[in-house]
């Protein structure tokens, strides 16, 4: 791997699992960390994939992953289809 998957460029944890490889060979990788979760591709600009210049307004601590608010889960769409049309907007569920 490159350098860009020494660490997270997000939380800074030093375990990132490969998770894709470019078909065309050594074009890129697609990374993941496994303490946050963020993805990313090799080849992407130096500010997201690099911890020293990743913006530090989005990058976060053990501390903030650990006290994160619980992220709700998202409904599934409910089963509508449309009376009027698409520019009508309205669903029915009958």
């Amino acid at each position: 791997m490159t350098d860009a998957a020494t660490c997270c460029p997000r939380c800074a944890h030093t375990t990132v699992e490969q998770l894709f490889t470019s078909p065309v060979p050594g074009a890129w990788d697609v990374l993941q960390c496994t303490r946050c979760l963020y993805c990313w591709r090799t080849n992407e600009p130096d500010p997201r994939t690099r911890r020293d210049t990743y913006p530090e307004s989005f990058r976060l601590t053990l501390d903030a992953i650990e006290n994160a608010p619980e992220v709700p889960n998202v409904p599934a769409p409910a089963a509508c289809r449309m009376k009027s049309g698409p520019a009508s907007g309205s669903c029915s569920t009958s």
